[in-house]
């Protein structure tokens, strides 16, 4: 097998004749050098084999006969050329016919010369006459003629036959006729003959124009179909025939492995890059998901998953994905809030929520805070929009969002404050207003004591939602749940997943989240370690622990719109000031009168949120 090429090689293919294999010789990619290729990275070694199953055409390459310069022409181009006869004399007249650029029959007539005298019967034509063919006359059992037409001296012209053996040494003249590109690379005869411009403005030097397809190809262990232009400087082979029963191997992520058809599993795969060591898991069969190993992947699919976290406390917080068929139980846990924006939170997802009081406050009638005692229970009705006593930053009364509350009380309790925000109600309960902006610690009041799986709970509550386990999975060796205080169920997702299992533990499955693992993988022909139709029974693990970056991506990926917590509204300082210090004289009032005073001019730079002072 002869190397050629690669863009003459290409050049001689049919697409209808694809696909070919082609192994790399040499050139100028000898020993692996690297190019990038409208992008992409192109990398041929010697012995490489190439599969080519496509070829487009996508420009024409000139070539300079005079100094070898090439440039290139888009296949669109709209310029004309014409043929440059052929310096190399022929030595008949059928020779000469047989090579013409096009069919014989399209191309006439064409003129041509004879370097020596014709005799044709008692006519003598002189030497560099200049005859056109008009026709080939072909008889039976007679010998073969060409009519040509002679244009003698005084506009004289006349018709003379002329045998098609006729030896001697001709020469074509420059045709009139012109080509387009695309003309010329459709045409094999027309690509192997040399042309010029027909626009006198460019060069009239000879060029050999030659096409350039984009190939398509795929490569062993190279993702996917890529594609390079066929003008590149290397020598190929055609081993079409040799090598047709070679398998290419094809790096598929784990995204990639979603869109394989279902009838392909379960299969074995080979894993050609493990996932990243900073994976987002830890889990006991990470650390096996290791370069050349085998995994079985059984089946692909869509996991629902719920993301738990444990409490920041003494111990580093932890975070698990649990699946929805966890077998423990769970009970509700109250929880904590640290402002009144936290429970309007809560309760727009959970109306009729119940808190109490764990921090008392003290009254603070200029910002519309109102007074709380350690204990007192509350229920948030709705949020509403109401006035603070004091002016404001234009000398009006700011009207600020807050929270409609009831404070719950025993049926014999006295309320001696008479404030517009406090009215009491028949049923010795009160309303109070808590702005959004005001600090307090609150803690939920539920009365439920019953036990939930997990997907109860996510038919019956919102999320975020505090629990504790009080009932184990039973078919778990070792429940990792179990034993935390509280646990927070941050969100329940839907997970594109891959169910896999090892070789040597195929009835161990465990399910691989294939947005948060990156890895490559090739499916391969291995038998499956179990007999045909014997499937195992599998035990599945059910809670995966995940990172703090598991985390912090997840909630990235909500990309949440919820705006921030209000601020307190600024207040007219001077009148303020003013107000005070004819009203109230004391030395603890001025004291307190200065601070709150000092804490408002700061309150535009300070970050939220501010440690709001009591009086």
């Amino acid at each position: 097998m002869t190397a050629l090429p690669l863009q003459q090689l290409i050049a001689s293919f049919d697409r209808s004749g694809l696909p070919k294999i082609l192994q790399v010789c040499s050139g100028v990619y000898f020993q692996g050098s690297v190019y990038e290729i409208s992008g992409s990275e192109v990398s041929f070694s010697t012995g490489d084999l190439i599969k080519v199953i496509d070829i487009e055409l996508l420009s024409v390459s000139c070539e300079d006969v005079g100094n070898n310069e090439v440039f290139e022409l888009p296949i669109n181009h709209t310029g004309l050329f014409k043929v440059v006869p052929e310096e190399m004399p022929y030595s008949t007249l059928e020779e000469m016919l047989s090579l013409r650029p096009v069919g014989l029959d399209s191309c006439l007539p064409f003129t041509f010369t004879s370097r020596s005298r014709i005799d044709v019967g008692s006519y003598t034509l002189g030497a560099n006459t200049a005859l056109t063919v008009l026709s080939v006359e072909r008889h039976a059992g007679e010998e073969d003629l060409v009519r040509c037409h002679v244009r003698g001296q005084q506009e004289v012209s006349a018709e003379v036959c002329l045998p098609l053996s006729l030896h001697g040494e001709f020469r074509e003249c420059e045709s009139e006729e012109c080509f387009t590109v695309q003309e010329i690379l459709s045409s094999p005869c027309l690509c192997s003959r040399r042309f010029r411009f027909v626009n006198t403005t460019k060069s009239q030097r000879p060029l050999v124009l030659s096409p350039i397809y984009q190939v398509a190809a795929v490569m062993n262990l190279r993702k996917n179909i890529f594609k390079f232009p066929s003008s590149l400087e290397v020598d190929v082979v055609d081993v079409t025939e040799t090598c047709g029963d070679v398998d290419f191997v094809t790096p598929l992520s784990l995204t990639e492995v979603l869109s394989q058809p279902e009838e392909s599993f379960p299969t074995v795969v080979e894993i050609l890059e493990g996932p990243d060591t900073h994976s987002p898991f830890r889990c006991s069969w990470l650390p096996e998901l290791t370069k050349d190993a085998r995994v079985i992947f059984h089946k692909i699919g869509t996991s629902a998953v719920v993301l738990l976290s444990s409490l920041r406390g003494r111990k580093t917080q932890q975070h698990f994905l649990v699946s929805q068929q966890y077998g423990g139980r769970f009970r509700r846990r109250p929880r904590e809030f640290d402002s009144a924006y936290e429970l309007y939170v809560a309760s727009m997802q959970a109306p009729g929520l119940k808190v109490a009081v764990t921090r008392s406050c003290e009254e603070d009638e200029e910002e519309g805070l109102p007074a709380l005692s350690v204990g007192d229970q509350l229920e948030v009705v709705r949020c509403d929009t109401v006035e603070l006593a004091r002016d404001g930053a234009r000398g009006q009364k700011p009207a600020v969002e807050a929270l409609l509350c009831l404070r719950l009380q025993e049926a014999d309790d006295d309320c001696d404050d008479e404030d517009e925000e406090e009215v009491e109600r028949e049923d010795g309960s009160e309303e109070i207003f808590l702005p959004l902006y005001m600090q307090g610690h609150f803690v939920e009041v539920i009365a439920d004591n019953k036990k939930y799986r997990l997907k109860e709970l996510g038919e019956q509550f919102s999320w975020p939602l505090d629990v504790k386990v009080v009932s184990r999975d039973a078919k778990l060796e070792a429940d990792p749940l179990v034993g935390f205080p509280c646990l927070r169920i941050e969100a329940a997702m839907l997970e594109p997943s891959i169910q896999a299992s090892f070789p040597h533990r195929p009835d161990h499955r465990f399910e691989m989240l294939t947005q948060w693992l990156s890895m490559s993988v090739s499916f391969t022909r291995e038998a499956l370690p179990w007999p045909a139709g014997q499937t195992p029974e599998c035990h599945a693990d059910l809670v995966t622990e995940v990172t703090d970056t598991f985390l912090y991506e997840f909630r990235k990926q909500g990309n949440s719109d919820a705006p921030p917590p209000p601020r307190p509204p600024k207040r007219n300082l001077s009148s303020a000031t003013s107000s005070n210090e004819s009203s109230k004289k004391t030395s603890k009032n001025v004291t307190f009168r200065k601070s709150l005073s000092g804490y408002l001019g700061r309150s535009a730079s300070a970050s939220w949120p501010p440690e709001t002072p009591n009086g």
